[in-house]
């Protein structure tokens, strides 16, 4: 038997949304206020009870919070409960319901479900059909496109691009004629199934008679039509989310759904949990006073009893690398001085861009760290073909770097070549590269092939010597070499959308820019390529099996915490990102920018930079208009240039030298 929940562990507003067990109730619960705990003491109350465990569901939006919220309920009640309860997502709950009564739609209940590679190979071959192949259409632009107009509830005849809309067209066709859907047709169907099918909806509303809903801000239009049908009279029905958390209204979110709570479910019981047991008082000011300038918010206001050691800090950066090294070298010192771990540090980053330099400041220190959100700077096609480039120009035996880029651009080496110079460099025991230049190689090779495998090699010897003898600088040479290769055009010519095509452009121009940087005459090649360190293996596991320090967006850094946090980039422009401000959505920045702060736990960091680097230019920065919002007596401003050029203290030095010994104990 399980032990039971203590209710006098629970404050005064979590002991309230714990017994408040009829009824519409809203719980609103802040960041960092026991929401998870709450919630499955909530549970585990409606089974002690007396309520049927059968009749109990609750809706995640994730399979591990689905997992993490039944395994702890399961910690409270008697197992048996535990597993009669329904703790899944939206997902998983429609495919229970459709395997019923799918029937009804005109389908087999023994239908498969098409995921990411079903749906693409099925749209690469109706792409071929239509033509749309010389148009360039991928199929993740038709699924991405018709997945946004489906979940606002309209056909795929409303997109207004022709080709796409047909291709779309033709997919759902075909998805209905293989009895298979996908994951939207989940959602869609079972709500037309609940709507129009009146005994199919009193039987799942005689089921499941208590419903929860966590993430309540992040539900969508469809999956809030979805609650309505399968909440029964009595409305017992309970949703817990925070409006000041709401991030994703860029991929379907409706903040309206907890803001207008109750028009859909009337006089519900409102809970605040207010009580933070994440942050210090000096980081819930900050956070207080951003998020209160948005307008038609529902009134909280955070409060915590510990008050921190560690005052929130604003510094002003001269530049990004400046930003990243400070970073890097300051958690290099506190993780020795305080004997903390690597994970005890987040980095948190609005845009992509921005984690070129903090990746190189932390390969240049040797500190570890672990990317989340985004694609590691240095996993990007781009710059793995530009670094591959500069490899083999600096050491062309190494056969990886060779067969990376041997055919990009297309110069008109084919894949059967290729193969061919493989396997006769393996039986000649020779590298790949001496393969390409040796003369009994080349004429088993057509006259075209020789042709194109020389300009190659006579192309990387030329550019490598200019590079060895270091007489100009290396970023004029790669100019040069990616002007004669027409690698910027080819990068273009593939991208799909102009934003894809600044975001490449931007990763091949900060590959420049670290160049730009560190070339001095004298200085090697062989340097530059070791300083970066590029990793070949990097796998993107969930955060838990990682480890090193957290460089992560700040909208993947939601529902996460860390001891030490740094926000960096806040300045207009980033956040809020220049594209919020032309759209409208500056309210979504702000909470994003609160996301950010609350992440912190013990220190939190903030800088923004003079000068920032944006496609290969230097353009000036201004800190974000958020920051103005903060009253400068909620935190210290520290000006870099000021902080380098303070001599320091005594007491500095002795915990240098303390930290140096430390070093060396630890070696």
């Amino acid at each position: 038997m399980a032990e039971k929940f203590d209710i006098n562990s629970l404050n005064a507003a979590q002991r309230q949304a714990v017994q408040t067990l009829c009824g519409p109730v809203l719980i609103l619960a802040g960041a960092g206020t026991g929401k998870t705990r709450t919630v499955t003491c909530r549970i585990a109350n409606m089974i002690e009870k007396g309520i049927n465990p059968r009749g109990i569901l609750a809706l995640t939006f994730t399979n591990k919070a689905a997992n993490e919220m039944a395994e702890r309920v399961a910690g409270l009640v008697d197992r048996k409960a535990a597993r009669q309860m329904t703790v899944c997502t939206f997902h998983s709950l429609c495919v229970r319901i459709l395997r019923q009564d799918i029937g009804r739609l005109g389908y087999k209940e023994n239908f498969s479900i098409y995921t990411g590679s079903d749906q693409s190979g099925m749209l690469k071959r109706l792409i071929m059909e239509y033509g749309a192949r010389r148009e360039k259409l991928e199929p993740a632009q038709v699924i991405n496109e018709l997945s946004r107009v489906r979940n606002k509830g309209l056909s795929y005849k409303e997109i207004e691009d022709t080709l796409i809309s047909a291709v779309a067209g033709a997919y759902q066709r075909q998805l209905k004629a293989q009895n298979a859907v996908d994951f939207d047709d989940l959602l869609i169907l079972t709500e037309r199934l609940l709507r129009c099918y009146p005994d199919v909806h009193d039987k799942w509303n005689r089921r499941f008679s208590f419903i929860t809903v966590d993430e309540f801000q992040d539900t969508n239009s469809l999956q809030m039509s979805l609650l309505n049908q399968l909440v029964g009279p009595e409305h017992n029905v309970c949703v817990v989310g925070d409006d000041d958390q709401s991030i994703y209204g860029w991929r379907g979110a409706q903040i309206s759904n907890i803001l207008d709570f109750e028009s859909f479910f009337p006089n519900p019981t409102v809970i605040k949990l207010e009580e933070n047991y994440r942050c210090t008082k000096q980081v819930l000011d900050c956070a207080n006073v951003v998020i209160r300038n948005n307008v038609g918010r529902r009134e909280k206001t955070l409060r915590t009893n510990k008050d921190g050691k560690y005052p929130v800090r604003l510094m002003a950066m001269p530049g990004a690398d400046d930003e990243a090294g400070f970073i890097a070298e300051e958690i290099e010192r506190l993780r020795i001085s305080e004997k903390l771990a690597w994970e005890d540090f987040a980095v948190l980053f609005r845009a992509n861009a921005q984690s070129r330099a903090l990746e190189m400041a932390m390969r240049e220190h040797h500190i570890p760290y672990r990317m989340v959100g985004t694609k590691s700077f240095f996993d990007r096609r781009e710059v793995k073909d530009l670094i591959s480039y500069l490899q083999m120009m600096d050491n062309p035996d190494a056969d990886l770097h060779v067969l990376r880029v041997l055919n990009t651009p297309p110069r008109g080496i084919s894949d059967v070549t290729a193969s061919f110079a493989i396997d006769w460099s393996r039986d000649n025991k020779k590298s790949l590269w001496a393969t390409l230049r040796d003369i009994s190689f080349l004429s088993e090779c057509s006259t075209r092939s020789q042709n194109c495998i020389n300009e190659f090699t006579d192309l990387v010897t030329r550019y490598g010597t200019e590079f060895a003898q270091s007489e100009r600088p290396f970023v004029d040479i790669l100019q040069d070499f990616l002007n004669e290769t027409g690698y910027e055009e080819y990068i273009a010519r593939n991208c799909k959308t102009e934003e894809e095509k600044d975001r490449r452009q931007s990763a091949i121009d900060d590959i420049k820019s670290a160049l730009r940087q560190f070339w001095l005459p004298g200085n090697k090649l062989t340097d530059f390529l070791a300083g970066i360190g590029l990793d070949e293996d990097r796998k993107e596991d969930d955060i838990e099996s990682k480890s090193g320090v957290c460089l992560i967006t700040m909208h993947a850094a939601k529902g996460l915490e860390f001891p030490h946090v740094y926000i960096v980039g806040v300045e207009n422009g980033l956040l809020p990102h220049t594209r919020s401000v032309d759209e409208g959505s500056l309210d979504e920045e702000r909470r994003l920018f609160y996301v950010g702060i609350t992440r912190a736990r013990e220190r939190l960091t903030m800088t923004y930079c003079a000068k920032r680097s944006k496609y290969g230019k230097e353009e000036r920065c201004a800190p974000s208009c958020f920051i103005m919002e903060i009253p400068n007596r909620y935190y210290e401003f520290v000006d870099y240039d000021e902080l380098m050029n303070t001599p320091a203290s005594e007491e500095e030095n002795v915990n240098f030298f303390a930290t140096m010994r430390a070093l060396l104990q630890d070696d």
